[in-house]
């Protein structure tokens, strides 16, 4: 049996492995950190790494090679490590050159959470694990699951994707019974469906199935394929979106325990099976024996709306973590008072200020166009601050199908140019201005005036990029939050 076959607990002998960890970002380092504690001959390659981690990392015994031009410059340091196994953080795209070097040389490659799964019992017992994938709404929908949990005594841990390493979480002290997992494409692509590293999760998810990423995968089919890993082996339930086809056809193609349980979500009524809305009362008809006569309450749209979901996304997020712990041994009261005491994240269809008859709302979150769509079917009259990088997808579907509710669009970041193409090809009539200020300190502020000139009484001005920020920001939280300032830098004190 290969080694690597048979490092799959904790306690198994990982002495003297030789491992190359590829970035050195909260994963990177996170999967360093666990190996030199399990003994393992581990060397950390990066490119401008934080100084922070970099200096660590001699106090605990990892070796690092910084990246000083192409990454094909480190191959032959890295040769000369003979490593047995190569831990890839999310960043590092398929065709990168270290990566085609390592699977050439028939070097195994792991993420982090195939890592996190293998020492999973490093505390007794092992915490069952959540599984939570979509292009939209994870962090969101992983917070509450986790906050559902809680709320039934539970002891629930969000961590992955989330920023929170998984890692982390296997290894503290005080253990859990559940580990709600939110998961990229990025590192479901690295996840083997089957062998000693494939997850077994006892319930997952996938919420949705949009345009993102394609840049990254290389094509919507290896995107499409990446996201449904998170099903495979699932034990007790498979949560899908039954307004999302995509993930309808996951969950019928999953290779799955058996008695694993298919348990659509929607924002309608429900079937027997599903969770979904009767009047204002979210309901549960697959957690019960009599689910063909009865249904469970979970909670009212508002509690829904207490949370900060009031969005039909926010809804859907909300129905399906209601699934996901009802899966995980929640009972409807805790559903419910899980919902009662969650309050979503900032930038996330946030209220700014909401005064002389304008509403300023903050979704610096939705980095795709399918994010946009749902923030923007949720205002009657709406000036559209759009625009960042595109990451090679388009949006005039989302131009078209929203250009009656369109007041103006203010358009931002390094792709200008073909937002603009978009308006001028399906919303010809709208106005339209474009933000060219180089400066990040300028851009919101620029927006932000010309938004408010252009505002009626009654409007919404709606950051909802549709694009990731990197461009011009720091991630979208540094957006949302110069966004914010600006609107309170342009109104004066509340």
């Amino acid at each position: 049996m290969d080694r690597l076959d048979e490092l799959n607990s904790w306690n198994a002998d990982w002495s003297g492995l030789r491992v190359v960890v590829l970035g050195l970002g909260v994963t990177g380092f996170a999967a360093a950190d666990t190996l030199a504690e399990l003994g393992a001959d581990v060397t950390v390659v990066a490119r401008n790494p934080d100084a922070e981690p970099a200096r660590i990392l001699p106090v605990i015994g990892v070796e690092l090679i910084e990246i000083d031009g192409r990454d094909e410059d480190a191959l032959p340091q890295l040769a000369a490590l003979e490593p047995e196994l190569v831990i890839v953080s999310p960043g590092f795209r398929p065709d990168n050159a270290i990566l085609r070097w390592a699977a050439e040389q028939g070097i195994a490659l792991w993420g982090d959470i195939e890592l996190a799964w293998r020492v999973r019992d490093k505390v007794a017992p092992a915490a069952q694990w959540v599984l939570i994938t979509g292009t939209n709404g994870k962090t969101t929908t992983t917070q509450l699951t986790a906050t559902m949990l809680q709320e039934a005594g539970i002891r629930a841990a969000p961590c992955g994707n989330i920023g929170i390493p998984v890692l982390d979480a296997v290894r503290d002290p005080a253990g859990f019974d559940v580990l709600v997992v939110e998961l990229s494409s990025f590192q479901l692509h690295q996840l083997p469906s089957e062998g000693p590293g494939a997850l077994s999760p006892i319930a997952s998810a996938c919420l949705n199935l949009a345009e993102d990423h394609y840049d990254w995968h290389g094509s919507a089919e290896a995107y499409r394929d990446a996201k449904a890993k998170v099903y495979a082996n699932t034990l007790l339930a498979c949560v899908y979106n039954r307004a999302d086809q995509a993930t309808v056809r996951m969950v019928e193609e999953a290779d799955v325990v058996d008695g694993a349980r298919a348990i659509g979500f929607g924002t309608d009524s429900p079937g027997p099976s599903d969770v979904g809305v009767v009047d204002d009362i979210l309901v549960d008809r697959a957690f019960l024996d009599d689910r063909h006569r009865s249904a469970l309450e979970l909670g009212t749209l508002a509690d829904v709306r207490l949370a900060g979901l009031a969005t039909p996304h926010g809804l859907a997020n909300a129905l399906a973590a209601a699934a996901l712990a009802r899966a995980a041994g929640a009972p409807p009261l805790a559903v419910r008072d899980g919902l009662r005491a969650f309050r979503v994240d900032h930038h996330r269809t946030e209220i700014v200020r909401d005064e002389g008859g304008i509403m300023w709302v903050d979704d610096s979150k939705a980095t795709n166009p399918h994010a946009a769509n749902s923030a923007l079917s949720a205002f009657r009259s709406v000036v559209w601050i759009v625009g960042g990088l595109l990451k090679g997808v388009e949006i005039d579907a989302l131009v078209e199908t929203h250009r009656e509710r369109l007041r103006a669009a203010i358009v931002i970041g390094v792709d200008r140019a073909a937002v603009v193409a978009a308006f001028r090809r399906h919303a010809p009539g709208l106005p339209v201005f474009e933000v060219d200020a180089d400066d990040t300190e300028q851009v919101m502020q620029v927006a932000v005036r010309l938004a408010a000139a252009a505002a009626h009484d009654g409007d919404t001005v709606l950051l909802a990029p549709a694009a990731a920020s990197m461009d011009q920001f720091a991630d979208y939280a540094d957006r949302g939050r110069r966004f914010q300032a600006a609107v309170r830098e342009h109104h004066g004190p509340s």
